[in-house]
């Protein structure tokens, strides 16, 4: 048995396969999962039901468990952002720290559809998590860092 937060043997397992530069997916409801991610990709479901799990409740369990160096979402053609990247940055910058451990800005990449698409079928994404988030643009592409 597991004392940590992440108790999910098979996201476990995945996630310390992937190491230092590997890339996991946070996708949406809508997100093509199977099509649209490498098929070396760990593919894990957590979509029970429509709004269980979200994208947000996985990241903040997955902040416990790796370090991440990066993040990318995707943006948008117009009007604003996604009120969902605001609770990401949130999680992330509580997850970050700057020299002395004080708390610094996560920076968040921005990518049109097509390039996170293309980012998110790349060989370095080692595991795709797909979620019952129902929020549209609710996909975020985490950078697995190092630990320290």
């Amino acid at each position: 048995m597991l004392k940590g937060r992440l108790i999910h043997p098979e996201l476990s397992q995945a996630l310390a396969a992937a190491g230092h530069g590997g890339r996991v997916l946070l996708a949406d409801a809508n997100y093509p999962v199977s099509t649209a991610t490498p098929h070396t990709a760990t593919r894990i479901s957590l979509n029970l039901t429509s709004g269980m799990l979200t994208v947000t409740d996985v990241l903040d369990v997955l902040l416990d468990a790796i370090p991440i160096e990066g993040a990318a979402v995707m943006v948008p053609d117009s009007g604003p952002d996604p009120s969902v990247f605001a609770e990401f940055r949130r999680l992330l910058d509580r997850a970050t720290t700057g020299p002395g451990g004080a708390p610094a800005s996560f920076s968040i990449e921005r990518l049109t559809r097509h390039q996170f698409y293309a980012a998110a079928s790349a060989p370095n994404v080692a595991v795709a998590v797909a979620t019952g988030e129902g929020r549209l643009y609710a996909n975020l592409l985490l950078t697995i860092g190092v630990v320290a």
